[in-house]
């Protein structure tokens, strides 16, 4: 591609972190508003159910209040509609993004030599492969020569703690009251039956809540635990593991993890 066939283009995304909200999600929230239903907002997006529930699960978490909240009773039994936070964000998004298309159509009159800076935006827009993403804010701080503890309340009175150096502690600017993304794979969770969030245990992070879904194939299975601020932590464990478990929907149980475990991104 030569320079003067070079082209700007973009997708808007708004968030306060580097995991933001695209026009995918943004469609399904607009789904569900219509539909009233996560089953039928993802059929409408052409997503599975499974994708459209854990993108709602997503965004409830790494929103400031839930996004998407359940209603029960009613004709249909129940289903989901978009709180007024949900509401809104869908309209500042499609506003946003009339402004943005205006603007690139101006920006793509005036710039040119595009191609080796568009290149490198390419490569440095980059996404994490981390399941768990909860968002919250730093409560506490010690520093160590070499480690930094950092202790994070998350939403519904949950705290979190994680264990970074002193150089990833200072690049990321921490302070208390700084907004942060905790991220945590699933396959680092450890799940165990009821709520062992008092015991004696190694693992700092200990997290309890109901149990919202598990699904098991013929090698693994996927635990998802809602939190009580309406977060979720979703783990992978073994199909044994799971079966010898025995949990179901609506069960208590308790997301355990190392503080070591945990990656921090710093909310822009």
């Amino acid at each position: 591609m030569s320079d003067s066939d070079a082209h700007l283009d973009s997708h808007l995304r708004i968030g306060g972190t580097r995991t933001m909200i695209g026009g995918a999600r943004i469609a399904l929230l607009e789904q569900i508003a219509a539909t009233g239903s996560i089953s039928a907002a993802a059929k409408a997006a052409g997503l599975s159910y499974k994708a459209a529930w854990d993108a709602v699960a997503a965004m409830n978490n790494l929103a400031d209040t839930a996004l998407v909240e359940r209603v029960t009773g009613g004709v249909g039994g129940g289903g989901s509609r978009l709180t007024e936070r949900g509401a809104r964000l869908v309209r500042t998004y499609r506003a946003a993004e009339a402004e943005q298309a205006r603007f690139m159509a101006r920006l793509n009159r005036r710039v040119q030599h595009l191609t080796d800076d568009m290149d490198l935006m390419g490569r440095l827009a980059m996404t994490t492969s981390a399941r768990n993403q909860l968002f919250g804010h730093v409560e506490q701080i010690t520093h160590g020569r070499v480690n930094t503890e950092v202790e994070i309340g998350l939403r519904g009175g949950d705290r979190l703690a994680a264990i970074v150096t002193r150089a990833s502690a200072d690049n990321l600017g921490l302070e208390i009251g700084v907004p942060i993304t905790a991220l945590v794979k699933a396959s680092w969770v450890i799940v165990a039956a009821g709520d062992l969030s008092s015991a004696r245990l190694s693992a700092r992070n200990r997290l309890a809540g109901i149990v919202a879904s598990v699904t098991t194939d013929d090698v693994s299975g996927e635990i998802v635990i809602r939190l009580p601020g309406g977060m979720t932590l979703a783990a992978i464990v073994t199909r044994d593991s799971a079966d010898n478990l025995g949990l179901e929907a609506g069960d208590t149980a308790t997301a355990l993890f190392k503080a070591s475990s945990v990656i921090l991104a710093q909310a822009d």
